[in-house]
């Protein structure tokens, strides 16, 4: 036998795909799930269903459970990630492992979400008398409310879905859409209801970007900074020292009761030479900006990025009760990944 017999021949190219037109298909598939959409959200108005299951949840002392196989499943996973997120207990569920042995983590003030676009999969059909025995609620956010699931469940959940955005109505694209909306809809309905806030929110998400921007406060990082100022009658020299000095870009100028003044920028010191010649006997008073943009140092330092965005300037100057406590800067937020 040759050494080269062990090897397989190298396969010769097929034929070029035909061309297609890749932006005319995207456009088709995305007005085929915004139909969707339109179908879901007209199906849960017809009936009470939708509602009397946000108001079942509300009253819930356990956890949702949500469940579904396949691709559903995935959409279940999604869905308990938004519902943990917002203030609903939830726990996911694969349909396939809860009849080897995950039914165990139902208890009896549960509630279980079912997903299946048929409702008549196998596994469904095997699950739900499980379930019908252990007496929890059952809600089945089914495409077909016609269904054995939808038959069965204390609550339709209706996500129509007449044809699937794949061109061989096979692969699940719409209905997954419209299923994955669907539990949006029911999250966002449980966080109004309990009037879940943002300052709840950051407390579930301290991680990341997202975090910092709902729980990081002005105090938090102008703490950390110098606190550069000077008296009115400042000569130039000590206001050049305090700026470079401090790196903030900037000084505050308090007055004789320790009150914010302005501030002078280094900015302001290079559009004061042009406009003093005899600088020798300028004081802070005489370049000042009066009434700086300021921030309390228990606003949120979003909100401090967002005023220096608007007024397009690098530092903020920070208050506390009313009286001069420090500045903000720019690289202070870059720091934290805010910009």
């Amino acid at each position: 036998m040759s050494a080269s017999a062990n090897f397989a021949e190298p396969s010769v190219p097929g034929p070029a795909p035909a061309a297609t037109d890749v932006l005319a298909i995207a456009r088709q598939v995305l007005h085929a799930e915004a139909a969707a959409l339109h179908d879901v959200a007209a199906a849960i108005a017809a009936t009470p269903d939708f509602e009397n299951c946000v108001q079942a949840i509300l009253r819930l002392k356990g956890r949702v459970v949500v469940t579904g196989i396949g691709k559903s499943a995935h959409v279940a996973g999604k869905i308990v990630a938004t519902l943990n997120s917002t203030g609903t207990p939830a726990l996911f569920m694969h349909a396939a492992d809860a009849i080897h042995g995950d039914l165990g983590m139902i208890q009896p003030e549960d509630f279980v979400v079912a997903i299946s676009k048929s409702g008549d999969t196998p596994e469904i059909k095997v699950l739900v008398p499980l379930l019908r025995r252990k007496g929890v609620p059952l809600a089945a956010l089914v495409s077909n409310a016609d269904s054995y699931l939808g038959q069965q469940a204390t609550y339709i959940l209706h996500a129509p879905a007449k044809k699937e955005a794949c061109p061989h109505n096979l692969a699940p694209t719409t209905s997954t859409t419209a299923a994955m909306a669907l539990g949006d809809a029911l999250a966002v309905c449980l966080l109004e209801s309990r009037q879940f806030t943002a300052a709840d929110f950051a407390r579930l998400h301290p991680g990341g970007t997202l975090g910092k921007r709902l729980y990081l406060k002005v105090g938090d990082l102008s703490r950390q900074n110098q606190r550069p100022h000077v008296a009115e009658t400042a000569p130039l020299r000590e206001v050049l020292l305090e700026i470079s000095g401090k790196r903030l870009g900037a000084t505050a100028v308090l007055n004789p009761a320790g009150q914010l003044a302005g501030i002078i920028t280094d900015g302001d010191l290079r559009r004061m030479l042009g406009s003093f010649s005899d600088l020798e006997k300028l004081q802070a008073r005489d370049i000042l900006t009066p009434h700086p943009a300021t921030i309390d140092v228990e606003d949120f330092a979003a909100e401090a990025l967002a005023r220096m965005q608007q007024r397009n300037i690098t530092q903020l100057v920070v208050t506390e009760n009313g009286e001069f406590a420090g500045f903000i800067h720019l690289h202070d937020l870059l720091r934290e990944g805010l910009v």
